[in-house]
């Protein structure tokens, strides 16, 4: 029996030995640097996994739908750089309308009020990157678009005016 216990005891420190080894090289920052967004990433997954086996009612899908989305987003931004979230942070809005949505899709009967509040934070969500993008310098492709519908009021919709007036003989 007491070889037992100290088979026990020499794995135990061994491993003690290890774990205190491979944090002082700097393995457990680099790890919790890298991935702490499973901690929002796994749960959402597990969210979806325990809905679609059965096991849960449609609404476990709203947080699931958020933590997906979120740790997808700052997956990004570790692996692209935490300056892309400069333009991102819009996702966060777009996080809770796919939450939203999914809910709408699988509960029975439909909730009414999801589905506009989730196309609601989807426009808002979109129409707050596309302010965001502007500010990228996407003001030049602007100006050209407006330049472009400018030239076409002013020469394209002449023609079509006169071919009315004179297909209607004046």
């Amino acid at each position: 029996m007491s070889s037992r216990k100290d088979l026990a005891l020499g794995i135990f420190i061994v491993v003690a030995g290890v774990v205190i080894l491979l944090g002082k090289l700097g393995v457990f920052g680099f790890l919790g640097r890298t991935l702490w967004p499973l901690v929002l990433l796994l749960p959402g997954i597990f969210l979806h996994i325990m809905f679609f086996g059965r096991r849960a009612t449609a609404a476990v899908l709203i947080p699931g739908g958020i933590l997906t989305v979120y740790g997808l987003l700052f997956f990004i931004c570790i692996i692209g750089g935490w300056g892309l979230m400069a333009s991102l942070w819009p996702v966060l809005i777009l996080g809770v309308a796919v939450g939203l949505y999914e809910y709408y899709l699988y509960e029975s009967p439909r909730p009414g009020a999801a589905l506009p509040i989730a196309l609601g934070l989807t426009v808002l969500s979109v129409l707050i990157f596309f302010f965001t993008w502007l500010e990228t310098g996407a003001f030049y492709i602007i100006a050209l678009i407006l330049i472009a519908a400018g030239v076409w009021m002013i020469f394209g919709r002449n023609r079509s005016g006169r071919n009315n007036k004179w297909s209607r003989g004046w």
